[in-house]
């Protein structure tokens, strides 16, 4: 692997082993030339995903733009990264095993609002205001009164 810091190509890792939740290995590694050290994290991938957009527009699916979500959604909440980990884990298991390349947006987005609403109503609740495009108070009342009758 190539070092992020130097661009040496020979790179060595130094320790491996599984992350909590079995789903990955953690791999430290670092770089003779430049000295640098970074962790890595090897995943199994089932199948290439394609997230395609409202306007049509395909792109790769991103997992780190799915954990960037949630942890904007669940900023300053008390969830544990850990749960973070698991749900995008989750999630993007749940998309490959769909049998499907192209996955569109609003799937992706109903299983995140899914989970949010297990994990934190107030992140729920955001990340609800982004993905159904709240434009005033009256969209938060309107589905908060929703949420209050769900329960």
């Amino acid at each position: 692997m190539r070092c992020p810091f130097c661009g040496h190509d020979d790179t060595q890792v130094k320790d491996s082993r599984p992350t909590e939740d079995n789903t990955a290995i953690r791999r430290r590694r670092n770089c003779p030339a430049c000295g640098a050290r970074w962790t890595t994290f090897e995943r199994v991938q089932l199948r290439e995903l394609t997230v395609v957009k409202n306007n049509g527009d395909k792109t790769p699916f991103d997992r780190e733009k799915l954990l960037r979500s949630l942890k904007i959604a669940l900023r300053k909440r008390p969830v544990e990264e850990d749960r973070i980990e698991r749900v995008v884990n989750s999630i993007q298991r749940r998309l490959e095993t769909l049998g499907e390349n192209e996955i569109p947006t609003k799937v992706v987005g109903e299983m995140v609002m899914d989970h949010l609403a297990d994990l934190d109503q107030v992140a729920y609740v955001r990340f609800a205001s982004v993905y159904r495009n709240f434009h005033e108070a009256r969209d938060f009342e309107e589905f908060i009164g929703k949420l209050g009758g769900e329960e």
